[in-house]
């Protein structure tokens, strides 16, 4: 973990409401997937942006990320060459063991961005099946990423794009049609990740899932993400996640 001071290279629209921004640092970043930052927008804005990581390529690190409130419209605002702290990594990523040949990645909308990186840190040494869904036609996004995978299904909720259904959906299309993975990992909305929880208890599947809270500090100082762990314990999403054994953490 460090705090870079780091140079926009770009920052552009990728879809409806959703953007990609790409920082260039002095010296080459280790990443896991899965792992964040901390976006410091400066202004009035005293708490950074927890934004997950989508892409590291050596000096250069790309997180996408929705324009949702006065924090993200002003990150969208900033042009090439503006400067700023980022702080990262963060957070316990995704692992996926040696004898975990077959892996799924189950994502919806803006939590597509962490299963892309997966997939770039696991292509070719993994059999990967992506299965990916959006509200709509505008905003589905990184199709040249999610195209890498061994397999790719996009759909979307009202059928603009793809198959009329949602992401758990999809992947419960496959594995009934005998596509059964070794791990599923998965990011996206909370009734999303709940109903594929039920999916992988019923199925006996082991399932990571990367969850999405608000975030102070992001290093498990101030207690703002705290969830809730099955065995009646508390956990901090920022320092002790944001990636789960499904199994452990209530949904």
């Amino acid at each position: 973990m460090k705090d870079y001071l780091a140079t926009i290279v770009e920052n552009k629209k990728i879809a409806n409401g959703v953007y990609s921004i790409t920082f260039r640092v002095d010296e080459d970043v280790q990443v896991r997937c899965g792992q964040f930052g901390e976006i410091a927008v400066g202004g009035s804005h005293l708490l950074r942006r927890p934004i997950a990581i989508c892409k590291v390529e050596g000096k250069h690190i790309t997180f996408c990320y929705q324009v949702k409130g006065e924090g993200t419209q002003k990150l969208k605002e900033m042009s090439a060459g503006a400067q700023l702290n980022v702080l990262m990594p963060l957070g316990n990523g995704f692992f996926v063991e040696e004898s975990e040949q077959k892996v799924a990645l189950v994502g919806g909308g803006v939590g597509i961005f962490p299963l892309i990186s997966v997939l770039r840190q696991y292509r070719g040494e993994k059999q990967i099946s992506s299965y990916m869904g959006f509200r709509n036609k505008a905003a589905v996004c990184m199709l040249s990423e999610l195209s890498k995978a061994n397999k790719s299904v996009v759909v979307s909720d009202d059928g603009s794009y793809g198959a009329k259904m949602n992401a758990v959906q999809a992947f419960e299309a496959d594995l009934a049609a005998g596509n059964r993975p070794d791990v599923v990992l998965a990011c996206g909305p909370m009734p999303m990740l709940r109903a594929l929880k039920q999916v992988a208890e019923r199925e006996g599947l082991t399932c990571f899932v990367s969850l999405e809270e608000r975030m102070g500090c992001g290093i498990g100082a101030c207690l703002v993400c705290v969830c809730a762990m099955t065995n009646g314990a508390n956990a901090r999403v920022c320092k002790d996640g944001p990636v789960f054994n499904a199994k452990s953490v209530e949904l």
